[in-house]
């Protein structure tokens, strides 16, 4: 075996000059000062812009997280989509948007806990280090849990897509938002109904977007769990990772045995929303991807529970 090296013999110009060949140039003058102190602070300007702004900050941000809850795994680490906003008075030109992202690397050092304690807390921080009366935190993330099977009971990972909004003002305190979407089975109540056999399903999508009270303990609650049984147990079955043939003949019958339209699944839902006591507001939707239309079914339903208790 030969193991001589073998060089190609190419010419080439130094790596200067073959930046220089495609365009780079020498730095031109420097006039400007270097110091923050003697830097002009373009969005500290202070005058009259017209209008104040409702929202200004910077949006997907992606980052390192951590999520706990009571499904196994209980600690996992994810990533998190960020969006970092506060208002501003029509006094102000603009935002320091360095801020956001020094107080998100701040949180980093001691590792970012994706719950509403740390959220709040960072958000009320928020306000202060930009100076605003407010501040608002938007988070989303997969939050992944272990599934097994119903009768074969090998685990797999199943995850749905949650997200956190927690806003803070000087006057009024705390606004704490959370949404949680997961996917399920539903079967046809009107293609059972109809057929001297079997029964056409279809896989479907459950949102849930909800106000929760600003005193939630989630010490004692997890509400990513409380959201995602309201989802599951509700449809017609659950979605599983792993399913040997003995899990998928349970599975099957099952859903043959709770036959579900769109408009089922969002009441339904609803009604479990309706009794956690934590929950002031949501909205449910529920969207199927139809396995013999071309179309998807959908259907949703908003609830104050304030207002309808009051009707």
């Amino acid at each position: 075996m030969n193991n001589t090296q073998t060089s190609l013999n190419v010419n080439l110009p130094n790596k200067d000059k073959r930046h220089q060949l495609f365009g780079s140039v020498s730095p031109g003058p420097r006039t400007k000062p270097v110091e923050k102190e003697n830097m002009v602070d373009l969005q500290n300007t202070k005058k009259d812009f017209l209008f104040d702004l409702d929202q200004v900050g910077i949006a997907n941000v992606k980052h390192p997280i951590t999520v706990e809850s009571n499904i196994t795994p209980l600690t996992q680490s994810t990533i998190g989509t960020f969006t970092f906003t506060s208002s501003i008075k029509k006094t102000s030109k603009g935002t320091n948007m360095s801020r956001f992202m020094e107080q998100l690397s701040a949180y980093h050092q001691n590792g970012f806990v994706a719950n509403l304690s740390t959220l709040k807390v960072f958000t009320k921080e928020l306000a202060s280090r930009l100076k605003q009366d407010d501040a608002e935190v938007q988070l989303a993330f997969p939050w992944f849990y272990e599934r097994t099977g119903p009768q074969s009971n090998i685990p797999g990972m199943n995850h749905v897509n949650v997200s956190l909004t927690v806003t803070y003002d000087i006057n009024k305190g705390f606004s704490i938002r959370a949404s949680l979407s997961a996917l399920i089975t539903t079967l046809c109540p009107c293609s059972k109904e109809i057929s001297e056999y079997s029964a056409h399903n279809q896989r479907g999508s459950v949102s849930m977007d909800i106000t929760i009270v600003d005193d939630f303990n989630e010490d004692l609650i997890d509400w990513k769990e409380m959201l995602l049984e309201a989802a599951e147990s509700n449809a017609s079955a659950r979605l599983h990772p792993v399913l040997k043939r003995t899990d998928e003949k349970i599975i099957t019958e099952q859903a043959y045995e709770n036959p579900r339209f769109v408009e089922d699944m969002v009441r339904l839902v609803a009604a479990d929303l309706f009794e956690m006591p934590f929950v002031t507001k949501f909205k449910v939707a529920c969207r199927n991807e139809e396995s013999i239309h071309m179309h998807d079914a959908v259907a949703s339903v908003t609830i104050d529970k304030v207002d309808y208790i009051s009707q």
